[in-house]
């Protein structure tokens, strides 16, 4: 124990708490934004649970009242001064940002600035300041403990990246950043970094391989690796969280976890020399950063700990000025359609959109079991879904799960209902998602073939001479069977799952 004890103080440790999540910040440079009743909408489709915001919008923040929907809101820069120079305008800020919303909308953390040290450097000697009064007047209003305070910052205040090991924030920033880390550690807060892989791979002049930028897979030989650690680093990503981690420690600070508050890659660049801004590319990225980051493998300094990240971002922003990069970080157009489809099989439903407005029901993750039986007995009963395709044997039938067998009945009837609203809910224990739930040589009803055909959708119920009924005799589930006394028990569930 003794050893252990040392070996954390040495090292330098950070705790794992909670499952790391996906959010989005949501920039408002666009010609024709989406009205907050709009943006809302799209969040809850998408299932995005996180979202950042670049002020404290009251329209914004009314319409998210009441979703659950967790929200950073953040001061400006443009306010920051008067804020890091008053306690009283923080305290009001507070009043009317914060107390006026909460505990409807949900509010988890206040971003103060935005890469303050690196675009507003004069603001630098009040930004501790700034913090310190917003989290006094948290506190006036006990709300200290659900909301968190902090600041973005660019990761090129970090120098010397590579190796990680070596990594130390720029010295210029001492003064600041000392005291910054102190009020993180003592309020239990989180260091905010922003990680853009992109800039550093085009920025390396052809050092760092473009596969190592967007997750892709590497051969063992084409790894990164810390000569002082021996640590393997298969992507930038990780690289550079670490290199904050060591950055911190080198100022003795060794248990203030990460958030990381914006990275993305942009899908469209100049013809002449942002060649790597392309579809294809911010596909590849956003959706092996999803993988990378629910898959809570951590970061090889400190593996297991969850590096929560908001992708950069909702909207393509084309009001931003600079090269076309700038206005080609968005996941989405204006009027709510993907600009690309990523590829997020098994990654969960969050953020799973699709170009070819393909939508499908699926049972939700961590659902009651018994009303996802319920909800299943009624599908394939009342429901009139055609479950033949469950049985043993069948293209179907694994996984061999309540909820594997749930997701293809709730999908059918929802197809079979032509996705009318209301149609995928189950009593609360189904949701709709744009990734296709098609595996092997399952096809869902909904999804497209190999050929490019659209599965047929309006023949998902047995015919009269068909063989196999809708409502199976006998169905077997984890060694239970459905019997038709059961399926005909379902039937007075019709109201509560129509």
């Amino acid at each position: 124990m003794a050893f252990l004890l040392l070996f954390l103080l040495l090292a330098g440790y950070v705790s794992a708490g909670e499952d790391a999540f996906i959010g989005v910040n949501i920039g408002t440079d666009v010609s024709d934004m989406p009205t907050p009743a709009q943006v809302v909408a799209l969040l809850k489709a998408q299932n995005i649970q996180h979202v950042r915001l670049y002020d404290a919008d009251r329209a914004m923040l009314l319409a998210l009242a009441n979703t659950g929907i967790r929200v950073i809101v953040s001061v400006p820069n443009d306010q920051l001064l008067g804020i890091g120079q008053s306690n009283a305008t923080a305290a009001n800020w507070v009043a009317r940002n914060v107390v006026a919303h909460v505990p409807a909308t949900n509010i988890t953390a206040i971003a103060v600035g935005s890469e303050v040290l690196t675009t507003l450097p004069n603001a630098g000697p009040v930004l501790v300041s700034a913090l310190k009064f917003l989290q006094s007047a948290l506190v006036a209003a006990n709300l200290d403990q659900q909301i968190k305070v902090s600041t973005p910052h660019s990761s090129s205040i970090i120098l010397d990246s590579f190796p990680p090991s070596q990594a130390f924030f720029n010295r210029t920033w001492n003064p600041v950043m000392v005291p910054l880390l102190k009020f993180l550690q003592s309020t239990g807060s989180y260091l905010m970094l922003n990680v853009y892989p992109y800039y550093d791979y085009r920025q390396s002049n052809g050092i760092i391989p473009l596969d190592y930028a967007l997750f892709r897979p590497l051969p063992p030989n084409k790894e990164a690796v810390d000569a002082n650690t021996l640590l393997h680093y298969t992507n930038v990503f990780d690289a550079v969280v670490d290199a904050a981690y060591f950055a911190m420690s080198y100022l003795n600070f060794t248990n203030i976890p990460i958030v990381v508050t914006e990275s993305g890659w942009p899908s469209k660049g100049d013809s002449s020399d942002e060649l790597d801004a392309t579809i294809d590319n911010a596909n590849t990225y956003n959706s092996n950063l999803i993988r990378h980051v629910y898959n809570n493998t951590g970061t090889p300094k400190h593996p297991g700990v969850p590096v929560s990240t908001y992708i950069y971002e909702l909207y393509n922003e084309d009001l931003r000025s600079g090269p076309v990069s700038e206005k080609n970080w968005g996941l989405f157009n204006a009027d709510g359609s993907p600009v690309y489809t990523l590829h997020l099989s098994g990654a969960g439903t969050v953020l799973a959109n699709d170009t070819t407005n393909q939508t499908f029901c699926v049972a939700k993750n961590n659902a009651d079991s018994k009303m996802v039986q319920a909800a299943l007995d009624w599908a394939c009963g009342p429901g009139k879904v055609d479950c033949s395709p469950l049985l043993q044997g069948q293209p179907c039938y694994e996984p061999d799960t309540v909820a594997g067998h749930a997701t293809y009945a709730f999908n059918a009837y929802y197809q079979l209902m032509g996705k009318s609203p209301g149609t995928c809910d189950f009593k609360g224990v189904a949701t709709v998602t744009t990734t296709d739930p098609s595996h092997a040589s399952c096809i869902f009803p909904g999804s497209v073939d190999r050929n490019g055909t659209r599965t047929n959708h309006t023949s998902l119920a047995p015919s009269a001479n068909s063989s196999t009924s809708g409502c199976f005799s006998q169905y077997t589930y984890n060694g239970g069977y459905f019997t038709s006394s059961v399926i005909l028990g379902s039937l007075l569930l019709s109201s509560v799952f129509l």
